[in-house]
């Protein structure tokens, strides 16, 4: 126990010891201490006015003009982005400027562009509007031509008994109308020119069709040329028409569904001279309103580009000082409303640093009062936070997926850095595919600084933040892989020859006879002459699924002695007693005995049935071993270890002592540790049931949260019924656990069987043929599988499986994961939102 209490203790393995401070700060210096606090980012501020709704904070005036220089500051990112300008990656030179300067500087900037993006909108609707009336001219001009006049008997007829009539203006048809040769009728045909959108004139012709009930001539043609939207500045093509209709009915009703449409009507002359005349003056127009566009653009752009130079240092500045003047809103005024009191977390070793920042604050600020910084006890649950560097901050986003820690537990995340790459290689053992991986990794860290300031996809991302991760599986899955000897699920004699040979010299490739040793061992991983052989699955069967439950032992084995450190460390020897030593004599008796069962099994070469001695350990305990027994003495020896237990069991079977074992662990886990927890509390309150009675002004100083109030409440039925629950959870869990490990095994076999069919079904047999083309299509049909299935969906399917391993079997063992994490004020922090 000492030799371990000497120990060094690893940065990771504890979260960093953190202490509760006050600050007090003079009103003259609060804003500029606050901001060097934010720079080195160390402290977590408490809310001491969560009570209060932002509109009664003290700073609410000053967060309000923060919020609205920042709408500014997007409504200017807007503006530049839309006119296809980049705002400077790198802030210019500009000299310091005071927040009430730039929010002058920034109401003229939006004044101005605002102005001009009025005149700007104006003279691009004139535009548009002659824009679309010269192509109405162009086009509708082409209708405009008078038809001649054929008389006839006929006509002569319908003139006497039909076209005389009064009413007959509004309700005859315009091929009637048109048939008529009276010069007194052709007033009465008048036409609507104007111009709509393409996509809409299907429907637009069919309501005007179905309004003047087919008493009206549609005629249109394609505008040459784009115009464009005055909403989303699109470039819309546009369709020109003419409407003949007759009466005053029925140009109303033509003129709102114009109105309806959107469409702009025209007025075009019947003279063709009036309509040469017109459109020589609309194209005058045009050109003078396309110089004016073109300077004011300029104009406009020289304005945003002057903008965009400084834009990026003004958005960082206005974000500083709306998280400053928000953290001063969570400080309280004294009240005598000189200064401010602040509450907040700081690391331990952060505190020489803070009163560094303080102590420059003081002296920039030229005030006579220094901020006092000083420590304080409270009853609170310290925040989590663990110093992490590139390579271990993706290990701790894994854990802390799960949960963050409590405060100064042991922390999974050290092992996590080699136990999850590792498992996730278990699974994905290939070294041709750990390969791919590697040289992805590689690519990734080579342009770490490149990437990491460049805005990347969802997936990319999430590979980039993961690419010290991406190198360690890659890694092991190398190891791995040679250990299977499989090179995308080609064995290689990387390591010499073959320790086989067939039995019979007709076997050749197909080795139904099966094999031979005949030479040493194959001295580096998986003999290359099981690939193909008649045994080959039962061998690989047999070989993951033992390998699976030695890692799942080991791994759980680990996760028991990691709570017995964390009891170590927080002096809980109840915890040590009741619960870490039962829990590992339960677990070693029944799958620690399978692990050493396996590995002498392997050691000896014995041919011992594993399944019969498990089995019948619960179903026949007393019977003899007979032929699956596994080394001579394996009863005295095994019996002799339990040297604490009555001597009628020393003769008896081993298997009988380890179920007795496990069986008296399970009520050793259970009923002691409440009991002993109910005697404790009732001898440490005892004597004090009765207290001082405080007075009403006592009763006022307390605070409401403060640790004066704090009152140890202890209900036996809940822990004893917690205990129980965690008692049967790890009894059960120890059966469920290691078989999850079996997946090891299942994804292991599954990956090698997947790769060999790619490999045999889709490479190999486009290979037999002797068409170049056939093969080089199942060149790539064998690549893009690989790429997408086995580099693909089998990595993420083996990283799932490694989190659960990690996230369930292992750290339910000692790991709480209901801490909360360290969150300081930092302006390193402060998100870059696209807002």
């Amino acid at each position: 126990m000492e030799f371990i209490d000497r120990l060094p203790s690893m940065d990771l393995m504890r979260s960093e010891k953190m202490s509760f401070v006050q600050l007090i700060f003079p009103v003259e210096s609060a804003h500029r201490a606050v901001s060097y606090l934010g720079e080195i980012g160390l402290l977590q501020f408490k809310d001491l006015n969560d009570s209060k709704s932002p509109f009664q904070r003290t700073f609410v005036n000053q967060v309000k003009r923060c919020g609205e220089m920042s709408r500014k500051l997007r409504f200017f990112k807007d503006q530049i982005s839309k006119a296809g300008l980049a705002s400077s990656a790198h802030p210019g030179m500009q000299p310091d400027i005071e927040l009430e300067d730039l929010e002058i500087r920034l109401s003229e900037h939006e004044t101005e562009l605002i102005e001009m993006n009025a005149n700007s909108e104006k003279l691009r609707q004139t535009y548009n509007e002659l824009l679309e009336f010269k192509m109405v001219l162009n086009k509708a001009g082409e209708f405009l031509v008078t038809v001649p006049n054929h008389s006839t008997t006929q006509e002569r007829e319908l003139d006497e008994n039909v076209f005389l009539k009064d009413d007959y203006v509004e309700n005859a048809s315009l091929l009637e109308e048109q048939m008529h040769p009276g010069p007194a009728m052709q007033p009465s045909l008048r036409f609507i020119s104007g111009i709509i959108s393409k996509s809409k004139v299907l429907r637009f012709e069919r309501m005007l069709f179905r309004a003047t009930r087919g008493n009206m001539l549609f005629n249109q043609a394609t505008a040459e040329g784009y115009v464009a939207d005055p909403i989303s500045g699109e470039m819309v093509e546009k369709t020109v028409f003419v409407v003949f209709f007759s009466g005053e009915q029925a140009k109303n009703k033509i003129l709102k569904i114009c109105e309806a449409f959107s469409a702009n009507c025209y007025p075009v002359p019947e003279d063709i001279t009036k309509q040469r005349h017109i459109t020589q003056e609309v194209s005058a127009r045009l050109s003078e309103l396309e110089t004016t566009l073109d300077a004011g653009t300029r104009h406009r752009d020289k304005a945003l580009t002057e903008i965009g130079f400084y834009l990026r240092k003004w958005i960082i500045m206005v974000r500083k000082e709306k998280a400053v003047y928000d953290t001063l809103n969570m400080l309280n005024f004294d009240v005598t409303k000189k200064c401010l009191v602040g509450e907040g977390w700081c690391p331990t070793f952060a505190k020489p640093q803070i009163q560094d920042a303080l102590q420059r604050a003081t002296i920039d600020s030229n005030t006579q009062v220094g901020i006092i910084f000083h420590m304080m006890d409270t009853m609170e649950s310290p925040p989590t936070y663990f110093k992490t560097n590139n390579f271990t901050s993706a290990y701790q986003e894994i854990v802390d997926a799960y949960g963050f820690a409590r405060y100064q537990e042991a922390n999974p995340a050290v092992y996590t850095v080699i136990t999850f790459p590792f498992l996730f290689a278990v699974m994905f053992g290939d070294w041709g595919h750990g390969l791919c991986l590697l040289i992805g990794a590689l690519i990734l860290i080579a342009q770490e600084r490149k990437l990491a300031s460049q805005k990347l996809g969802s997936f990319l991302e999430m590979a980039f933040g993961g690419r010290y991760v991406l190198l360690l599986m890659s890694i092991f899955s190398i190891y791995c892989g040679l250990i299977y000897n499989e090179f995308f699920s080609v064995p290689f004699h990387i390591f010499g020859q073959s320790a086989y040979r067939c039995r019979d010299t007709q076997c050749s490739e197909a080795r139904t006879i099966g094999l031979i040793k005949y030479r040493d061992p194959y001295p580096f991983g998986l003999d290359p002459s099981w690939r193909g052989s008649r045994s080959e699955l039962p061998f690989l069967n047999s070989l993951k699924m033992k390998m699976s439950i030695l890692f799942g032992v080991t791994q759980m084995n680990l996760g028991i002695i990691m709570s017995y450190f964390n009891a170590r460390f927080f002096g809980s020897s109840i915890d040590v007693r009741y619960q870490f030593i039962p829990q590992m004599i339960f677990l070693n008796s029944l799958f620690g005995y399978l692990a050493l069962l396996i590995v002498i099994k392997w050691c000896t070469g014995s041919q011992a049935d594993l399944y019969h001695v498990m089995i019948y350990m619960f179903l026949s305990p007393t019977d003899d071993l007979g032929d699956n027994q596994l080394f001579p003495g394996q009863r005295p020896l095994q019996a002799i270890s339990i040297s604490t237990l009555p001597v009628v069991l020393v003769d008896a079977n081993t298997i009988i002592v380890l179920l007795l074992l496990a069986f008296v662990a399970v009520p050793w886990m259970l009923f002691p540790k409440p009991f002993i927890l109910k005697k404790q509390h009732s001898e440490r309150f005892q004597g004090r049931t009765y207290g001082m009675l405080g007075t009403s002004e006592m009763d006022l100083e307390v605070e409401p949260d403060s640790a004066r109030q704090h009152h140890e409440d202890f209900n036996f039925s809940e822990v004893f019924v917690h205990q129980m629950i965690h008692s049967i959870e790890f009894v059960l869990g120890a059966v469920s656990n290691t078989a999850s490990y079996l997946r090891l095994w299942a994804l292991s076999l599954a990956h090698s069987e997947l790769s060999t069919v790619f490999y045999e079904k889709v490479l190999l047999l486009a290979w037999g043929y002797d068409n170049p083309a056939i093969r080089l299509v199942g060149l790539l049909v064998f690549v893009s599988a690989t790429a997408s299935v086995l580099l693909g969906m089998e990595t993420l399917s083996a990283l799932l499986h490694a989190l659960r391993l990690h996230w369930v079997e292992f750290q339910n063992k000692f790991y709480y994961g209901d801490g909360y994490k360290f969150k300081p004020f930092a302006f390193s922090t402060l998100a870059d939102e696209e807002e």
